[in-house]
């Protein structure tokens, strides 16, 4: 289905019922524009899609991963020195998990050092499902801003940043809307996703203490861990959205055209057929395909960037905090059952003091 063109991911041609509000469900489809001016790719088919995706693809350069790769290790050693510093405890999710995508994604768009304060406020309220409505919607107002102003900043004054890039590179020229459009979808991606992944991660190897014994005594399992923990975990807990555009039969079913289709995920990376006992979290199972990015065109971008965030981030963690365990009663962490990404609200941990 992922790979199948007669499942449409574009939201704005074709009514997904999942994202209609409760006015829009027996009311007249809007009229769908002709073309789509907007740069809000992971909503769109090609051959639209297929432009975008492909400047995108060109930035995601092995150059520029391996770049990130030294300022990720940078930003998660301050982050986990800082934690020690204050004491032998911490919350994992606001003091770790949720700052180290932030400043990532800085790096990534080339945000100044003076402004990431403001990026990683307005990010934090206006990505927070829990958050009051009205300071989120005000919050999401005023990063749009702060994007479009980064656009001017980087059309003026370009560096060797992404935003840069695809300001500078694209012919055609992106629109500053588009810009800001996918500066945005990055960000939501690339910060939501892995803040959680990583949290919920740590979790479920202080859930799992032989898993966890087994990374301490050989490192060298780390990307078959997070490989297993991308699997495990599948945080996308609501599944892939996708809109038929005509008349399907998958698996003996008759699927109408306009039919909102949701891929259960969590359900596809647990199948026995795939995996033997895929409901047990095991570090040394051997790295196979799994759905957690997606599959086909529309398969995450920027995948070997969250593995990089993931792979550095556990790493440090697992041989900065000796001891690392719960500081609550695992059944105390709260879980977000009732959001889009799964993960935890929160995440107490305590570990060894020196």
């Amino acid at each position: 289905m992922l790979s199948d063109p007669r499942f449409s991911a574009d939201k704005v041609r074709h009514r997904n019922a999942t994202s209609l509000q409760p006015h829009e469900v027996d009311g007249p489809a809007p009229e769908p524009p002709a073309s789509r001016e907007d740069g809000m790719f992971v909503f769109m088919d090609p051959p639209e899609h297929t432009r975008l995706r492909r400047l995108l693809t060109g930035q995601f350069t092995v150059r520029r991963m391996k770049a990130l790769e030294s300022r990720v290790a940078e930003i998660a050693v301050e982050h986990i020195e800082a934690m020690k510093a204050a004491g032998a405890e911490a919350d994992l999710v606001p003091a770790f998990a949720l700052p180290l995508p932030s400043l990532v994604i800085c790096e990534l768009l080339g945000v100044d050092y003076a402004d990431r304060a403001e990026f990683q406020q307005r990010t934090a309220i206006a990505l927070d499902s829990s958050a009051d409505p009205g300071e989120r919607a005000l919050a999401g107002a005023e990063l749009y801003g702060f994007m479009q102003r980064l656009v001017a900043h980087k059309r003026a004054d370009p560096a060797d940043d992404l935003l840069s890039g695809l300001i500078h590179d694209a012919d055609p020229p992106l629109t500053d809307a588009q810009l800001v459009d996918v500066a945005l979808v990055l960000l939501g991606a690339g910060h939501e996703t892995t803040a959680n992944q990583l949290s919920l991660s740590t979790f479920a190897l202080l859930e799992n203490p032989d898993q966890l014994a087994a990374l301490r005594d050989d490192p060298a399992l780390i990307d078959n861990a997070v490989e297993e923990l991308l699997r495990y975990l599948t945080i996308i807990q609501l599944g892939v959205n996708r809109v038929t555009t005509e008349p399907v039969v998958l698996g003996g079913v008759d699927i109408p055209a306009g039919a909102t289709v949701v891929i259960a995920t969590p359900e596809v990376n647990r199948d026995a057929g795939h995996w033997p006992e895929p409901d047990r979290l095991d570090v040394h199972r051997p790295r196979t395909p799994h759905l957690a990015f997606g599959h086909g065109v529309h398969q995450c971008l920027g995948q070997q960037l969250a593995r990089i965030e993931m792979r550095i981030g556990l790493r440090e963690l697992i041989t900065r905090l000796p001891g690392l365990r719960l500081a609550v009663p695992a059944e105390k962490v709260p879980l977000r059952n009732e959001m889009l990404i799964f993960g935890v609200h929160s995440l107490p941990v305590a570990w060894h003091e020196p």
